[in-house]
C-alpha cells in the first residue's frame, strides 16, 4: 500500500515538474538573456565615473600636506600590507603612478565601495584578474578616502 502511494506521489510530482520545467525553461532562458544584455549594456553604469557617490572631487594643483600626512597614517595601518609605494605588485597593485592612471573619483569610489566596484567596473575587474585577490572593504570614511588619495598624489610626486 505504501509503495503504491509513494509511486503515485512521485509520478504526480514528476509530471507537474516536467510541465513547470518546460514553462520555466522558456522564462529562465529569457531572463538569463535579459541579464546578460543588461550586464553588457548596463545603462546605469558610467565607466568614467566609477560606481559610487563621488562624481566630482576638487583637486588643488598643490599638495594638501595635512591630508597627505593623514593619508600616510591610514596607508601604514590599512594599506601597506598589500600595496607597495612602487610599481611592484605585492598582493594588490603598487601605487606608483596610480593618480595618473585613475581619476580621483574612481579611486575614492573604489576604496569606499570596493565590492560594488569589483562587481561592476571593468577596470576593477581587470585588476582582480591580475591580482587574483579581492580587496577587502577597509571601511574608509569619505574623509579617509580623500586623505589616502592625497597621500597617493604625494607618492606620485605632487608638491
Amino acid at each position: 500500500m505504501y509503495v503504491s502511494v509513494l509511486a503515485l506521489f512521485l509520478f504526480a510530482c514528476n509530471s507537474n515538474a516536467k510541465k513547470d520545467n518546460n514553462n520555466t525553461t522558456d522564462d529562465t532562458t529569457t531572463a538569463s538573456t535579459d541579464r546578460t544584455a543588461d550586464a553588457n549594456a548596463n545603462p546605469s553604469y558610467d565607466p568614467n565615473r566609477g560606481e559610487g557617490k563621488f562624481t566630482h572631487v576638487d583637486i588643488s594643483p598643490n599638495l594638501d600636506k595635512e591630508k597627505a600626512e593623514a593619508g600616510e597614517k591610514i596607508y601604514n595601518v590599512k594599506c601597506s600590507s598589500c600595496h607597495k609605494l612602487t610599481d611592484e605588485k605585492l598582493v594588490g597593485p603598487g601605487w606608483k603612478g596610480v593618480t595618473k592612471r585613475q581619476t580621483a573619483e574612481w579611486i575614492m569610489n573604489f576604496v569606499t565601495n570596493t565590492d560594488d566596484m569589483i562587481n561592476k567596473d571593468p577596470k576593477a575587474q581587470e585588476m582582480l584578474e591580475i591580482c587574483m585577490v579581492r580587496m577587502p572593504n577597509q571601511n574608509l570614511s569619505d574623509e579617509d578616502a580623500r586623505n589616502v588619495y592625497e597621500f597617493m598624489r604625494k607618492n606620485d610626486g605632487v608638491k
